[in-house]
């Protein structure tokens, strides 16, 4: 029984996202080790400040040409290549991966020796000493494109394959790499190791996954045949390039901004916009991944009805997961910052910047790990033009609002600006999505939608008594009593949510028992 649990686990949908929830979460718990190791040593300071704005140049590469462009191209095209023609599978495999590591070379390449005009553009706040330094950690990140660019390919072999284990685990192995590079590189080689930790992170990040892919069947070839699938692939990513080159110029407009705020602006906002990513990729991005093999399975099959039952159960269970953790982050946002960063160089002054900043995202976390399983709906109908055109529109209206809402706010202004932005790129996609496709169970998605809404302002009304009560009983200037504070009333919380979830009939908690039932009272009986 747990063998076959653990294939299911391992090779289905459903066990794909719990896998990839699961080391999500740890992953996450990780890089939230790492954010507070880089709080307490430097505070929201300057060499944080150069620090995250030295990821932008690597990022716009590697996220531009990698990561949502293989996602939206690859996986669907050697997906029904595998089932027909392993063989053909296998060179299309390996021709896209030379000539993706053979192009991210030879860029890495040119913007290392640019590297100093570029940086001087995208943080017109820094000069001197600080400049000097995030040309330097720059330079030095750009290798770890390399081994991403491999490690991502290799990554969506292994999600065509439905083989969600290493594929998980890949992003914890990164984030160890990371801390590694804090606590060791940084007292062996000072500030530059912070970057040589990212590099070792990518490196971790490839050899974890290459055993599994390799059992699984795939060799490499040095192969640069431009069959016609190799050319659908390059067609397919050039609008999703487009797009993503449009995120990254977005991010990088945010840290131009930043970088003439007050110092510490660009830390505090990539601090916070980290806190909120934890719920969007444990419960948004994890259940996208799983499902979107089966969206281009069904929709590839031509089962239209079929895709839009897959789809609206996840959406749903996106909803139940997302809304009554927004609504207990927003609550509980000072207790968060102060418990995971308040500590050494961090002190309330950036405690309260980075909770006010964490509240503005926290507005838009709904719409946010909802995006990911809307554009993969598109992906999956191979359409990867719509999704760019909403997105770059999504950035125009970002770049606008913290241009306006940053003079006006501060770096509060910035999350603002990208909350607002989030929301209308997902009212958008949902839109558009429904144009192209018809009824997407609407009536049950709007009833679930306003259920878990209700019961989750339910819950934080708990949640609020809760701390108005645990205030009076703790010390709230030690870390102990900010800690109890909030876990007390993030526990009085999730309990109510519950109750009533259940009590409401709520489809979504329905499925849990049913899960709990069907496979693990068998395996606990039999313990």
């Amino acid at each position: 029984m747990v063998k076959v649990f653990w294939h299911k686990l391992i090779t289905t949908v459903t066990g794909g996202a719990v896998l990839i929830a699961t080391f999500s979460v740890v992953s996450k718990i990780l890089g939230l080790v790492r954010d507070r190791l880089l709080a307490s040593y430097f505070g929201a300071g300057d060499i944080l400040d150069s620090y995250y704005a030295a990821f932008r140049l690597p990022d716009l590469i590697f996220n531009t040409l990698v990561l949502g462009a293989l996602a939206s191209a690859f996986i669907p095209v050697f997906t029904k290549l595998w089932f027909k023609n392993k063989e053909e599978a296998l060179k299309l495999s390996n021709a896209v991966l030379n000539y993706l590591v053979m192009f991210l070379v030879l860029v890495g390449i040119a913007v290392f020796v640019l590297a100093p005009q570029i940086v001087a553009v995208i943080t017109p706040g820094f000069s001197g000493a600080k400049l000097v330094q995030t040309i330097n950690l720059t330079r030095i990140m750009l290798i770890s494109i390399v081994f991403f660019g491999i490690s991502n390919v290799i990554g969506g072999i292994l999600n065509s394959l439905k083989r969600f284990l290493s594929f998980s685990l890949a992003p914890v192995f990164y984030n160890l790499g990371i801390v590694f590079g804090i606590t060791v590189f940084y007292k062996l080689y000072g500030v530059a190791g912070l970057a040589w930790g990212v590099v070792l992170g990518s490196v971790l990040h490839l050899l974890i996954q290459l055993p599994e892919v390799l059992i699984s069947g795939w060799k490499y070839h040095w192969s640069f045949k431009a069959t016609a699938e190799v050319k659908k692939v390059l067609k397919l990513m050039v609008p999703r390039t487009v797009g993503l080159a449009g995120n990254q110029i977005n991010q990088i407009v945010i840290t131009i901004i930043a970088s003439t705020l007050a110092a510490g602006s660009v830390a505090i906002f990539n601090l916070a916009n980290n806190l909120q990513s934890f719920p969007i990729s444990i419960f948004g991005v994890s259940l996208a991944i799983a499902a979107f093999p089966v969206f281009s399975e069904a929709l590839g099959l031509g089962d239209r009805e079929g895709f839009k039952k897959i789809f609206s159960v996840h959406f749903r269970r996106i909803l139940f997961l997302i809304i009554p953790v927004s609504v207990f982050i927003l609550l509980l946002r000072a207790q968060i910052v102060r418990v995971i960063l308040g500590a050494g160089n961090f002190d309330w002054s950036d405690t309260y910047y980075t909770a006010q900043a964490l509240g503005w995202f926290i507005i838009s976390l709904f719409a946010q790990s909802t995006i990911p399983m809307l554009a993969r709906s598109f992906y999956a109908l191979e359409d990867t033009k719509t999704p760019v055109i909403i997105s770059l529109a999504a950035m125009v209206v970002n770049i606008a609002g913290s241009y306006f809402l940053g003079a006006r706010m501060g770096v509060e202004g910035l999350a603002l600006a990208f909350s607002i932005a989030s929301i209308l790129n997902m009212i958008a996609l949902t839109m558009a999505l429904r144009l192209r496709l018809g009824y997407l169970d609407d009536k049950k998605i709007i009833w679930s939608t306003f259920k878990i809404s209700l019961n989750s302002l339910i819950a934080g009304a708990g949640v609020y008594f809760m701390l108005r009560v645990m205030a009076d009983l703790v010390n709230m200037r030690t870390f102990a009593g900010v800690f109890i504070q909030g876990l007390a009333a993030g526990i009085v919380g999730i309990v109510i949510y519950l109750i009533i979830s259940f009590f409401t009939n709520c489809e979504e908690i329905v499925m849990v028992k049913r899960f709990f039932q069907k496979h693990l009272e068998p395996i606990i009986k039999k313990s």
